[in-house]
Order: structure tokens, then sequence, then C-alpha cells
């Protein structure tokens, strides 16, 4: 359903059951600035449970009441998501994570709670004029001006609900608007508030700010704020790293990574994390800088905070992968053999395209040759790539032998040797000496390798393919 047809339907629905019914907050300010979303927000007089029944006569796709104690009855109509919401009067809780709800009874008493002025606008049907719209607070001169700009006292509206301070800065990023002087000041006089807010709410909201189209101004704010030390605040160390003759800010190399990248939350955080550990590994060799295992130690240091900010498992393994392997991206040569980009892709699994992004978003730098040069190198790796798999699927590449075939051969049971003939004859195969359906070589190359193995071990535990290894291309 359209969403101008769906606003108008709603709001006579409520109408002809006797109540109001207003269109408020980011819906509103959305359509003012034509920015028109798939989410669409409304207030009511009506309760919860009057809600439900009348909504029922629009034919919802789905009615969700998990939001009901909070006065919320959530819908779906096709791709659109609506939220009714009761009129409230709430008071926050100091380190609560949600909210003392009361229901209110007036729209003006419902956008007095809200955040910040542009949020607080509400209208009666499809807004097409600033002439319809219902603004207590100066939010449509706010709009104009491009200023984030907190509802009344600003200090009171952060003490009420602490992540309102990054929820300003994250408008702020996402629309490019600057933050009004008198509330910027509220929000750095309270910013230690925000470390009692929860952890994964943190994350959120700054992940929204992450994928925002003006994300590097959202960090800067962050930082200039003084909220940066509960988000994540191993960034700020890159601030402290001494002056680098020759050699770009860490920072605000960062900073561009994640403008150039695409608006992604798994690309937005593998470009922010990227080069955290530099300030940790920063080092000089010959009166040059160097960050030597700076990907190792960043995929460590990315586990940890994203772990602290209750992302996702999968999440934080996809991030750490895209940390730990961007150095060898961004080394690749076409002097690499197949059996090395077979490898490389191999490893990178299904964070390969995240990973090939970041290669590209990475080059920042201020010479042209030097950004020719590597955006060309870059190119050419996914080329290689792409005609690689399109010859085969490295993925699936394995050993010709399987354990019950090993078995079979050897008069063997189950063991350790198992897995160690296999990897070898693997690594056979990604080097391009071993087809992989060649079974007979396969079990004359395994012959050989167990002899070997048996008469002389590989030193320190080593299987004899890792050491035959040491030292090759990734």
């Amino acid at each position: 359903m359209d969403p101008r047809t769906l606003i108008q339907t709603l709001t006579a629905t409520f109408e002809a059951a006797g109540y109001q019914l207003y269109l408020v907050g980011g819906s509103v300010r959305d359509y003012l600035l034509g920015r028109p979303s798939q989410d669409l927000d409304f207030a009511t007089d009506a309760r919860p449970e009057e809600v439900r029944r009348v909504v029922r006569g629009t034919q919802p796709d789905a009615i969700a009441t998990v939001g009901e104690k909070f006065g919320t009855i959530a819908l779906r109509y096709g791709d659109l998501t609506v939220e009714i919401t009761t009129f409230r009067a709430e008071r926050y809780q100091p380190h609560s994570r949600h909210p003392e709800v009361r229901f209110g009874t007036s729209l003006e008493g419902d956008l007095a709670r809200r955040d910040f002025t542009i949020n607080a606008l509400a209208c009666r049907g499809v807004p097409t004029s600033p002439e319809q719209i219902i603004d207590p607070f100066g939010g449509l001169a706010d709009l104009q001006a491009q200023l984030i700009r907190a509802v009344g006292d600003p200090a009171e509206r952060f003490a009420e609900d602490p992540l309102r301070l990054l929820r300003a800065v994250r408008f702020a990023a996402e629309l490019g608007f600057r933050i009004e002087p008198r509330t910027a000041a509220a929000i750095r006089r309270a910013a230690p508030a925000l470390a009692e807010i929860a952890k994964e709410r943190i994350g959120t909201e700054f992940t929204k700010l992450l994928v925002a189209a003006h994300a590097a101004h959202g960090i800067r704010l962050c930082v200039d704020l003084g909220l940066m030390a509960a988000i994540v605040p191993e960034l700020l160390e890159m601030l402290q790293m001494p002056p680098l003759k020759g050699y770009k800010d860490v920072f605000r190399h960062t900073l561009l990574v994640v403008e150039r990248i695409g608006r992604e939350p798994l690309l937005r955080w593998a470009a922010l994390l990227h080069d955290i550990a530099k300030p940790r590994t920063i080092g000089w060799e010959h009166g040059q800088v160097h960050f030597r295992g700076h990907e190792r130690v960043g995929e460590q240091m990315a586990r940890e905070i994203l772990r602290r900010l209750h992302f996702e498992s999968h999440f934080i393994d996809a991030v750490a992968q895209i940390v730990r392997l961007h150095v060898r991206a961004n080394s690749y040569s076409p002097d690499w053999t197949d059996s090395a980009l077979r490898r490389f892709v191999r490893e990178a699994g299904p964070v390969l395209p995240a990973l090939l992004a970041l290669c590209r978003a990475d080059v920042t730098s201020a010479r042209p040759a030097r950004v020719e040069a590597a955006q060309a190198r870059a190119a050419e790796l996914e080329a290689r790539i792409q005609d690689l798999l399109a010859r085969e699927d490295v993925a699936k590449l394995d050993s010709p032998l399987d354990g019950h075939e090993l078995m079979a051969l050897f008069g063997r049971g189950p063991g350790r040797w198992i897995g160690e003939v296999k990897r070898y004859l693997l690594e056979l195969v990604l080097d391009g000496e071993l087809a992989p359906d060649d079974k007979e070589r396969a079990a004359e190359l395994a012959r050989a390798f167990l002899a070997e193995r048996e008469a002389s071990p590989p030193p320190d535990g080593a299987t004899a393919e890792e050491s035959r290894h040491v030292g090759s291309a990734p």
C-alpha cells in the first residue's frame, strides 16, 4: 500500500471511531525533508486495547503487541511498518533501561516529552505544507536552520534518558545538521552519564550513526562532545599519537575510509576498526614508522570492542576477520600465484566481498599517483579473483581422499594422522599440484607422506605440510 494512502485511511478510520490520530515525530520530519520512509509513527488518544480493535478494520497483515505495556501497537501493511502509540507522559528512572510510562491526554503533552524539536512535530493526515504542521516547540524553524535542538531544557531532556546524548549526534550525522550551542553544551556536561546506559543500546544507536550519510561528522562530534569514552574509547588513542612525519593522520584516515565504504553495518564497523591497533603497535626502524602486527592486535581489539557492545558472535567474527586480513589484501602484487589467491579466497570465505570493499576504500593518499597505483592494484586483485572463481569453486576444494578412504587405504583406525594427511593433500590441491578428483595420485602421495613423516617426525610438533609452507605467500 502507498504510504500516503495508508496515512489517510488510518486517520479516517480512527476519526470515524471517535479518536484522534496524528502522524508524529520523525515521520513528519522526514516528509518535510523529502525523505519519506517505510516506517510510520502515529500518536492517538485511544488506549492500546482500543487501537487493536479499531485497526482490525484496516486489515493489516500483522499486529504485534510486544510494546503494548509502553502504549505501542505495531502493524504491518505489506512493506510498510506502522507504530501507533497512545499519548504518553513518561518519566525516566535513572539507571533504568526503560521509562516509567504514564498515558497522557493531549497531543501537546505527548510532544513535550520528546527529545528534539524536529521530532516534536505532528500532522493530521499527510503533511503537504508547513501550515498543516502542529509545531509547539519551533521544530519547523530548526528544520529550516538545520539545527538539532532539545525540547525545553536540554539538561532535563538528557537526564530523562542519557541515550539522547548519542541520539542528538546520530541525527546530526543522518541529516548533516549542526547541534544548537546550548544543546551541545548540555551534551558535553552530561557526557559521563552515557556510560550508565546499557551497552547494547549504545551499540545499536552508534551503528545507526555509523551507517549515516555524514558518519565522519557524527564520529567527530562524539569525540568533541566527550561521548566517545563511553562508546569506543580505543579510538581516542589515535588522537594521542605523536605527529608522524611523512605518514597520514590515522584518525583522519579512518574517518575517510568510513565515509568511502558502503553504508552497511559490517562495512562501516570494519572500516572504523581496521587500524584500531596502530597506536598500540607503533614503532620505528631506520627512521621509518611501522605498525607491525597491527592487524593481529586489531583483530583482538575488534572482538573486545564488539563483545563489550553486545553484538552477535557471527557479526563479531566477520568484522574481526576483515580487520585481520585487510593488510593481506592491501599487500597484493601481480606476482601472487594462483596458489596464493586460492589461499586468500579460502581464508576470507564469506567476508571476501566486504574485504575487497575495504581494500578499495582504504586508498586515501593525497598523492594522485599513489592513489591511481593502489586502485589499479585493487582492481587487478578483484579481476584475478573473479577469473579464478569462474574456473573453480575454491571454497569446495578438498583432499581427494576422505577419512574413510584413507583408513581403508592404510588399514588403520581413526586418529590425528587422518587430518594431517588430508591437510597435506589439500595443500597440494591448492598449489595446483594435485587435481581434486585424482584419487590414484593422491593415494601415492599419501603413502610417501606418511612414510616420510614416520621416518623423521617434524620438529616441535609441527606437521610436515605446515613446515613445507612456512613463509609462503598467503
